[in-house]
């Protein structure tokens, strides 16, 4: 059984530690490989290796960084399928939506790749008498990645290719759910000639998450996960004097006013909240149905959730199967609680005949109609192919619905009425709003974060922010007597 290291200084590193974590394929419930878990030391050393290799990197022209940016690019382009099957076989996500992930970390490598024009600074010239100010962007050392287990290529790549690219030295800790897209990456970065140190991979647990939190040599923390430990990273993190960015939970919202095209929109429901099994921090979880149209909508809904074929993701299934065993017996737990509370189960997905090993971790789309929102179906992020369906009388109870949900991660609105969707979009309190777009992820030049309890911290991920994030600003003031120069030099100066 194959032991899945970590990536120190260029190669794969066994650590010190002798604890380690069963990965498992999803799909056969078969455990696949141990995953090494850091303990202090190892994790100290991971902080030694990224501070050792810092100042050469920070160093290194734009120009040799851009190139190795373009070179990373390039080889991930020629081999995601290879990366997005490594992904299904630890996450158990289908093919296609492996693929797509790794298509969209794509983009913010590429974004990325234009770092030169995204580190310009300003330059002010007799801002007094012969005294000129400038400003720079500068790297802020080595930085700390903490990636959740549904998106293990994505997420690091929403934050790693920017911070690599400002100068800066990278440790991901990825979930020791799925840990080996991360060393994978790190295999790519080598063979683009990335230099040993700046690109480190650390596995583990709390133990190596609380070090990278607390060691004065990490001098920013990227999160992604629930909002419980996100809050608790934000929290012990800047409490050690760091930047942190910590990306929570979501119960994203789907409202569908009357006048919507009631086929688009069942669609769209299902393609958000099914998709990846519902483990999506953008998933729709909750449609409210506004009006009359309640009961066309859930039986559009439920007919096309119902031809979905659950299966092993490599054998052409829609959807694969959950991530862990314990997980899927949480998610079920989550449909019995709701048909107690008195929501109707419309389809259900716990006895699924899935298309796979019986000893997969299986649970089919779920549809409960008639939810209220005091029960835990709706107040609670499921994580799961589970859809809520909640009814309301008009426009502002919808409006009302999405404002007073503590998380404002996403949401959506599907109507033809343009007032209506501008009004929207002005006044509902989410971070990221889509119209007729069930999941409005931005693209790579934008930033991606939520509201409220779906993000700690001030700065959201990649685009403009990411810039920012990974970054200081410097102002410099400057006088000088009148130069001279001397010598000559023919030749076409060229960027080295």
């Amino acid at each position: 059984m194959q032991t899945i290291a970590h990536w120190l200084d260029g190669k794969a590193f066994a650590g010190t530690s002798e604890a380690t974590a069963p990965v498992t394929n999803p799909a056969t419930g078969a455990v696949t490989g141990q995953v090494a878990l850091a303990g202090v030391a190892d994790t100290r050393a991971a902080i030694d290796s990224a501070a050792k290799a810092f100042p050469a990197w920070r160093d290194t022209s734009l120009t040799r960084r851009t190139q190795i940016l373009f070179r990373f690019r390039e080889l991930l382009n020629e081999r995601r399928e290879e990366l997005a099957r490594l992904i299904t076989a630890e996450h158990g996500k289908v093919l296609s939506d492996a693929i797509g992930e790794v298509s969209r970390g794509l983009e913010v490598v590429e974004f990325a790749c234009g770092i030169p024009y995204l580190l310009q600074g300003g330059y002010t010239e007799n801002a007094s008498t012969k005294v000129d100010i400038f400003s720079v962007r500068q790297p802020l050392g080595p930085v700390a990645i903490i990636s959740p287990f549904n998106f293990p290529a994505m997420v690091p790549m929403w934050f790693f290719p920017l911070a690599i690219a400002a100068g800066n030295t990278v440790v991901l800790k990825p979930s020791e759910k799925d840990p080996s897209a991360s060393l994978w990456l790190a295999r790519l970065w080598a063979e683009a000639e990335l230099p040993a140190g700046v690109f480190t991979v650390l596995q583990g647990d709390k133990v190596a998450v609380d070090e990278l939190l607390d060691n004065p040599g990490v001098k920013a923390v990227s999160f992604v996960g629930s909002t419980p430990i996100a809050r608790y990273v934000y929290q012990r993190g800047t409490a050690a004097g760091k930047r942190v960015q910590a990306l929570g939970g979501a119960k994203n919202h789907m409202v569908v006013l009357p006048d919507a095209d009631l086929d688009l929109a069942a669609d769209a429901a299902v393609n958000a909240g099914f998709g990846s099994a519902g483990e999506r921090c953008m998933a729709i979880s909750v449609v409210v149905a506004v009006g009359g149209s309640a009961d066309a909508l859930v039986g559009k809904i439920a007919e096309r959730a119902g031809t979905i074929r659950t299966g092993d993701g490599t054998r052409g299934a829609d959807m694969g199967p959950l991530v862990t065993r314990a997980h899927r017996d949480r998610v079920a737990g989550y449909i019995a609680a709701g048909e107690s509370a008195g929501a109707t189960v419309v389809l259900d997905g716990r006895g699924v005949e899935a298309d796979g090993a019986a000893e997969g971790f299986w649970l089919g789309p779920t549809i409960l109609d008639h939810v209220a929102t005091d029960m835990s179906v709706y107040t609670d992020e499921i994580f799961g192919p589970v859809l809520s369906v909640v009814r309301v009388g008009s426009y502002d109870d919808a409006l009302a619905l999405v404002n007073a949900n503590p998380y404002g991660n996403g949401t959506a609105l599907f109507t033809n009425d343009g007032g209506a969707a501008r009004r929207f979009h002005n006044e509902v309190e989410v971070g990221m709003v889509g119209i007729n777009v069930p999941i409005p992820v931005p693209m790579s030049y934008y930033s991606f974060g939520g509201w409220k309890n779906s993000l700690f911290g001030d700065a959201h991920a990649h685009g403009a922010d990411g810039v920012r994030f990974f970054t200081r600003t410097k102002a410099v003031t400057t006088r000088w007597l009148d130069p001279s120069h001397g010598g000559l030099n023919l030749g076409f100066p060229q960027n080295k």
